[in-house]
């Protein structure tokens, strides 16, 4: 293993391919600032870039491209409310209300910071633990999958505010619904496809995000009349300010070293994804909050944003564990990549640690410094990055339409997509007027695909039997945490009922 990491450590350090981590890292971020492009696009743009360079060398260029990716995906999200990408949707639930705040500069420094120490600490037990966390991954089956959807699908409460839980649990629903749309895993047949070919494929969350954020984000904007409306003269000064208070850093500390353990160890699944890793770390952090901390949610919570930035981060790490030591893609970026492996003649697997450890080591201690180089360059550009918000909302608003409908057009090249969309913002725009939130939504599209499809292989092993939820102890104890976390918000409510008063009364009374 130390043969290994210093052959991989002499390869990384070689100077064209640290060329090659600060290309790569500059140009993912800077796509992942354009919203609704995001890694896929940003890794698929650089695969004929790659085909004149070494495998190691390559691979170190998008993997860079992909965490840089990832990175600045999370700027458009905390400025306009337009995800860069699907992983920095949840960064803009607390992003962007900081940034309506006048405090653009402390939440995008407080993002280059939660990425980086999540990159970093997923960089570490990558480093360590590679070939221990495959077995791990490998160990996982359709069962323990379904009960890990089902957990995730218990965070729902922390997408919901004040008196929301009903229309949280609502609009999950709906994103599962909308997750069957298209053809059925099981038995190929089309499901809810209307007849029309385009719907084959299913909904693409991006298309999703995007309607559901930046479109409908704009539309509210001007229903409101805000762009009619002087605008107020912004203080530079304050936007632009990147300091976090000591109190503040104790504060997101915690937060930033579990979502980033958290972010890896979800991201080292198979099919995970960072993703999934950031909505499944915002309803931790928000679980364990304190029922004053909890009002914050959704409000600009320093905690908020940080833990999802520290989770797709660690998770985006993670996703390398199945790809290089099983073979087995962990996301669609790195799918592209394994295609790429191919391509150079290389079979990832367990053997490829042996056979090509210049490419698996290199490529482990290249995140190091591809986490370094994004913070080194992100961190000065910040306050020229929050003038974006400066921009007369007349000027803004165009933009953003333009970005949103032309990162999605990008990504299928079908008008189809773009119909769907403007239907979807529609609707949202509809449910938003009627107080109902969007993100639970999100959450049950994300998880429905992989819901359902581990609950037809877990029933097929089983002889169609639901015994699978208790044969294995791992299925067991996931599925036991989720009836748990679902019903310990449940009885805190009935306790405050049985002794006069909720959690809310409590916090007031705090207050007052």
């Amino acid at each position: 293993m130390w043969d290994g990491i210093l052959t991989g450590l002499g390869t990384a350090v070689m100077p064209f391919n640290l060329l090659m981590v600060v290309v790569g890292c500059f140009a993912g971020t800077f796509i992942g600032m354009l919203p609704g492009l995001g890694p896929i696009s940003a890794v698929a743009l650089m695969i004929p870039i790659t085909y004149g360079l070494d495998p190691a060398s390559g691979i170190i260029l998008m993997a860079g491209v992909y965490y840089g990716a990832v990175f600045g995906g999370s700027t458009s999200s905390i400025l306009v409310n337009a995800p860069g990408c699907a992983s920095t949707v949840v960064t803009a639930f607390d992003g962007f209300p900081l940034a309506q705040k006048n405090q653009a500069g402390k939440a995008l420094a407080l993002a280059a910071y939660s990425s980086f120490t999540g990159g970093t600490i997923g960089a570490l037990i990558l480093l360590f633990a590679a070939p221990a966390l495959a077995s791990v991954s490998l160990s996982f089956q359709s069962g323990d999958y379904f009960a890990l959807m089902l957990l995730g699908l218990t965070a729902v409460a922390a997408f919901s505010g004040k008196g929301q839980v009903i229309k949280a649990l609502l609009m999950t629903v709906f994103g599962l619904m909308i997750a069957t749309v298209g053809t059925d895993i099981t038995s190929g047949a089309t499901r809810f496809t209307f007849g029309s070919v385009d719907l084959i494929d299913g909904v693409s969350f991006l298309l999703l995000a995007m309607a559901t954020f930046a479109l409908t984000e704009v539309i509210m904007t001007v229903l409101r009349g805000q762009h009619r409306e002087a605008e107020p003269e912004m203080d530079m000064a304050a936007l632009g300010s990147m300091k976090l208070s000591r109190e503040e850093v104790k504060e997101v500390a915690p937060t930033i070293g579990r979502s980033s353990v958290f972010g890896f160890l979800v991201g080292v699944l198979p099919g995970a994804g960072a993703t999934i890793a950031s909505f499944m770390a915002y309803g931790l952090e928000r679980n364990l909050a304190s029922a004053k901390e909890k009002l914050k949610f959704g409000k600009g919570s320093l905690r908020g944003l940080a833990a999802p930035e520290s989770a797709n981060n660690a998770a985006s790490t993670g996703s390398f564990v199945p790809l290089l030591t099983l073979g087995i893609p962990g996301s669609g970026t790195t799918a592209i990549m394994l295609g790429a492996l191919i391509a150079y003649g290389i079979q990832p697997g367990p053997r490829l640690f042996m056979d090509n450890p210049d490419v698996f080591w290199s490529v482990i201690i290249s995140m190091y410094f591809g986490n370094l180089v994004l913070l080194i360059l992100n961190l000065p550009l910040i306050p020229y990055i929050s003038r974006l918000l400066a921009i007369p909302r007349p000027i803004l608003i165009p933009l953003i339409l333009f970005f949103s409908i032309t990162g999605v057009y990008l990504v299928s090249f079908n008008t189809f997509d773009i119909q769907m969309m403007v239907l979807i913002t529609v609707i949202a725009i509809f449910l938003k007027l009627l107080a109902f939130p969007m993100a639970p939504m999100l959450l049950g599209f994300i998880l429905g695909g992989i819901l359902e499809k581990n609950l037809a292989r877990a029933l097929t092993m089983s002889d169609g039997s639901f015994s699978f939820l208790w044969d294995r102890p791992l299925t067991l104890v996931i599925t036991l945490i989720a009836v748990a976390v679902l019903l310990f918000p449940l009885l805190g409510t009935v306790l405050g009922k049985l002794r006069g008063k909720g959690p809310e009364a409590a916090v007031a009374e705090g207050e007052g």
